[in-house]
């Protein structure tokens, strides 16, 4: 009964006209963004942010999380008609739902990608709506040294489980870590790292630390790609699948769910790692794996399912525990915290209208997205034709006029430039920028909690072995190192 009177509040303010209306606005934006290769959810995401502190926190988190679970539908429209992922999450969509389109079976590939993303993506909320209240009764025995060995472990988890080198993954946690600590110290309250510049003594603004990093540092490195787009011209008819088409997915589309949900919550993952995960494991169930890759509507419903529950589930982690999965999760959290809201366990106690409410919108912008992308395709396809050269120069105006309209300030923007400049090199030195974002975030938390936990122990750094739940965290961090490391050591081993 809990459940259904928690769910009856969340839609009473789900269905505001107001929240109704940014719940429209983000899903939009979102299958917008996901439709133009190049731009991405964290990159709207980090452009829109400033937006919110003119909102109410409720519609505010609403349309952020719009934008981010309608990029991943968005996305597999550009990867079917053009081969081209608009956001890495519908990378693993190009290989099977283009080679459909180039069969003529255009339509059957998107209405398998939307309806796949529809059911997964109900799932995702309704297990937020089971599993969150449950994870928060169980955050509130957490002291501080279990959030301290927690965040520790998420910090670990998202540099060895991200994309390329694991070495480098750690160091750009730590390199976050110390662009997190810029400012005055609260308990000396000497300013740190600011290099006499007073600019640098509040420390560096989220907004130009997200916009830099990823949509300026994004912008550049897509404007040097020339890799040319072949855009499907053909018609997009027969959108419904057949009976055979929906009998073939729908195994596909169960696992990819269940695999998503899974990786969804874990740190570091997100989204794109749970679309790889279950097209491999599709390939490997298939009675005739060499059909992969030729247009199996599996590898379209499959990896569709996969990264639509994880961009959902990857709230439960957030909203709970306050602990962010992705580095748009860490955006989220972001938007949260200058709302005045701490995420955590208290926050299905302190707002439950701000949790079940978007809890609600979700399976609200979940059905608007179905309408969103059936009818409309035409309207995505002709948007696919626009040169990336006429886009930028817009990105560019509005992350300027963000950052500047954060505090007024026109050296976050010159700032917001030079970390800009930080990202594209760290794209050219194959290193992942999602975990600085990540130690960014939780850095300060982090370093708080540690002093809050060593000053109840007087000293004592063995707090965080000698309470149970800390120690289960800590054996997870070393036990995801040695995991991932160990390949690296045995390659090593055999190549001396």
């Amino acid at each position: 009964m809990d459940l259904l009177s928690n769910l009856a509040l969340g839609f009473g303010v789900a269905f505001s006209l107001q929240n109704l209306a940014y719940c429209f606005a983000g899903v939009a934006l979102g299958t917008l963004i996901g439709v133009l290769p190049g731009v991405g959810p964290l990159v709207t995401i980090a452009m829109l942010f400033p937006i919110t502190f003119h909102l109410p926190a409720v519609p505010a988190i609403i349309m952020l999380a719009g934008i981010f679970y309608g990029a991943q539908y968005g996305g597999s429209t550009t990867s079917i008609l053009v081969n081209l992922p608009g956001e890495t999450a519908s990378a693993v969509t190009c290989i099977d739902g283009y080679q459909m389109a180039r069969r003529g079976r255009a339509g059957p590939a998107l209405a398998t990608a939307a309806l796949a993303s529809f059911f997964a993506g109900c799932v995702g909320t309704l297990l937020i709506a089971l599993a969150g209240p449950t994870l928060g009764e169980w955050a509130l025995k957490f002291g501080a040294a279990e959030y301290t060995s927690l965040m520790l472990m998420a910090l670990v988890a998202s540099a060895v489980m991200t994309q390329g080198d694991a070495v480098k993954g750690l160091a750009m946690v730590v390199l976050g870590l110390l662009v997190g600590v810029v400012g005055v110290d609260v308990n000396s309250g000497m300013a740190r790292y600011s290099f006499g510049i007073p600019e640098l003594v509040d420390g560096i603004g989220f907004t130009v630390v997200a916009v830099g990093l990823f949509a300026v540092a994004e912008i550049v490195a897509n404007l040097e790609s020339r890799e040319p787009r072949e855009v499907y011209t053909g018609p997009v008819t027969g959108l419904m699948p057949t009976a055979r088409d929906i009998r073939d997915a729908a195994w596909p589309t169960v696992r990819g769910t269940a695999v998503g949900a899974c990786f969804g919550v874990l740190p570091g993952t997100g989204p794109a790692l749970s679309s790889f995960a279950t097209y491999m494991l599709e390939k490997k169930l298939a009675r005739d794996p060499s059909r992969f890759g030729r247009g199996a509507i599996e590898g379209v419903a499959a990896p569709e399912a996969a990264n639509n529950a994880a961009a959902q589930t990857a709230f439960i982690p957030m909203l709970t525990l306050g602990i962010p999965a992705s580095a748009t999760m860490a955006v989220m959290l972001a938007a949260l915290t200058l709302q005045g809201i701490a995420t955590g366990p208290q926050v299905m106690l302190e707002k439950p209208d701000l949790f079940w409410g978007l809890i609600a919108s979700m399976w609200i912008g979940n059905c608007l997205l179905v309408v969103l992308n059936l009818p409309l395709v035409g309207i995505w396809v002709k948007l696919l034709t626009v040169p990336y050269r006429w886009l930028f120069p817009s990105i560019i105006l509005f992350c300027c006029i963000g950052n500047y309209s954060v505090s007024n300030n026109p050296f976050d923007v010159y700032l917001c430039a030079v970390i800009g400049v930080l990202g594209y090199v760290l794209v050219k030195l194959e290193c992942e920028p999602a975990p600085l974002l990540l130690g960014y975030v939780l850095g300060p938390l982090l370093e708080e909690n540690l002093r809050r936990a060593l000053l109840i122990a007087r000293g004592d750094p063995t707090v965080f072995f000698t309470r149970p739940l800390s120690l289960v965290f800590m054996i997870a961090t070393v036990l995801i190192l040695v995991v991932m490391i160990a390949p690296a050591a045995r390659g090593m081993r055999r190549g001396t």
